[in-house]
């Protein structure tokens, strides 16, 4: 049985050649920055309002990602503290739109519920 996304599919783009680095795959900040959007809209949604990153751990480049590949993101949501929560981020490609996913990276991203103050608050509250 091949191996299936983690989560739920929370964002979906297509890589272009304005994202590539000098040897002309997607260039790793970009992807980790859809990681980032993705993770951030799932935080949101179950913090109840406002988050900001925290950290990014465990994040490995498992293979390129090239011009015209689909990059669906996936989130799955790992731990929920008192103002913080956790979420599983991974990255697979559908190269040139087609064929089989290939998960290219996965990182642990945290984020940290806060109020209109820019405060952090409870999470949900």
């Amino acid at each position: 049985m091949a191996e299936a996304p983690r989560g739920e599919l929370a964002i979906r783009t297509v890589a272009m050649p304005s994202d590539t680095n000098p040897a002309g795959d997607i260039f790793g900040g970009w992807i980790m920055a859809q990681m980032d959007l993705a993770g951030g809209i799932g935080a949101a949604a179950r913090a109840g309002g406002r988050v900001a990153t925290v950290s990014c751990t465990d994040m490995a480049f498992l293979k390129p990602v090239k011009v015209g590949d689909v990059v669906c993101v996936y989130c799955d949501l790992a731990r929920i503290g008192r103002t913080s929560l956790t979420l599983h981020v991974e990255a697979w490609v559908l190269r040139h739109g087609q064929g089989e996913r290939i998960r290219v990276t996965a990182a642990d991203f945290t984020y940290v519920a806060l109020d209109e103050q820019g405060r952090p608050r409870p999470v949900g509250g």
